[in-house]
């Protein structure tokens, strides 16, 4: 196993950092115990960077908070290329599975989070295939689950990719911008399955009256990452803490907003839980949108010794002209369904992350 990875996997269950963080979630939840309480869930893409922080949080509940366990169906394939050690007990039950084959259980199940998805450019230009399936087919046989077993609620992870490089006019962007996504471009093969499976949540709400939610992260980061997921963060601190120059593809003002990992389940589970259906939601920090650039500097001089930065040509044309110039959430219906407001600034979230990296 690749030195980095195993590195995360005994980090995702023990570090302080990554300890603090379910506790203050858990916290911030905790008004929602109720809805946790004697529940079951099914997770798919349990093993991922969203997942993994959902299953820390049940386990934490249970240990700590209800009285009465909450128990969960956790799902994940691993496809992206490490087989992590998964969180198990006896409230906590994983099974390997492909989510593209349907998923068969006499269990009853109360709550859905369909979180499965290959989300790097990285990984969904070498799988193409298997991404578009997860969000289609997938999300399709997830959907005729909850149907079957009549869940209180269905919570679609989609991403803010299903608006593409949007019309400046229209950022920050509201939930009711329809997009500017190419249908064959590098980047095509996720933006296009998420949009479907969106549609599929609406359709099947509609048609069988299933309590769909779809949330659209935006740029989701924070410890449990992983080391080689290449993303801009993520890639930004494997090569600061390896004293190396920042690569900054081309000419680093495109721009994003980053939203911490607490922020984003906080939301979630919130979502989840209440009873708005059939709707799409915005879920990120929309301050401060920051350029490439400006997000180098922030992370080199985050360093305790001087990291360079340098400009290279993309590596690959999902990084070149398919990448959108800004990114930036209006989250302003989410605020009017749920109680939320970001509680991590960019420069807390980072530092936190960089202790992560460090193996703190």
């Amino acid at each position: 196993m690749n030195a980095k990875l195993g590195k995360q996997n005994k980090l995702s269950s023990g570090s302080r950092i990554i300890s603090e963080d379910i506790e203050k979630l858990a916290r911030a939840l905790f008004d929602y115990k109720e809805f946790f309480a004697g529940k079951t869930f099914l997770i798919t893409g349990a093993g991922g960077f969203l997942g993994k922080y959902m299953v820390l949080l049940l386990r934490h509940l249970n240990e700590h908070v209800l009285e009465q366990k909450a128990s969960a169906i956790l799902l994940d394939n691993f496809i992206t290329g490490y087989e992590q050690q998964m969180i198990e007990d006896e409230n906590l039950i994983f099974r390997k599975h492909n989510v593209i084959q349907p998923f068969f259980t006499a269990q009853s199940i109360d709550y859905i989070i369909h979180a499965a998805g290959i989300a790097s450019p990285v990984y969904y230009t070498k799988f193409p295939i298997e991404t578009m399936d997860v969000g289609t087919i997938g999300t399709r046989n997830m959907l005729e689950l909850a149907r079957e077993k009549k869940v209180k609620s269905f919570l679609f992870m989609s991403s803010s990719e299903v608006y593409g490089d949007p019309d400046g006019r229209y950022v920050p962007t509201p939930e009711t911008y329809n997009g500017n996504v190419s249908i064959s471009g590098p980047r095509a093969c996720y933006d296009e399955s998420k949009r479907f499976g969106e549609t599929l949540c609406i359709a099947f709400w509609k048609v069988f009256n299933v309590p769909a939610k779809i949330v659209r992260p935006f740029n989701v980061y924070g410890p449990g990452i992983r080391p080689d997921d290449y993303r801009v963060l993520p890639n930004f601190i494997e090569h600061a803490l390896r004293k190396e120059p920042l690569p900054i593809h081309g000419h680093g003002k495109n721009t994003r907003s980053f939203c911490y990992i607490n922020d984003e389940i906080e939301a979630v589970f919130k979502l989840l839980f209440s009873e708005t259906n059939g709707e799409a939601y915005n879920v990120g920090n929309s301050e401060p949108e920051i350029s490439v650039n400006d997000l180098a500097r922030l992370v080199a001089a985050s360093m305790p010794y001087q990291v360079d930065i340098i400009h290279i040509d993309p590596p690959h044309a999902v990084y070149a002209s398919s990448d959108p110039k800004r990114r930036c959430p209006d989250i302003n219906k989410l605020q009017a369904t749920i109680d939320f407001k970001p509680r991590y600034p960019l420069e807390e979230g980072l530092d936190r992350t960089i202790q992560w990296f460090r193996g703190v």
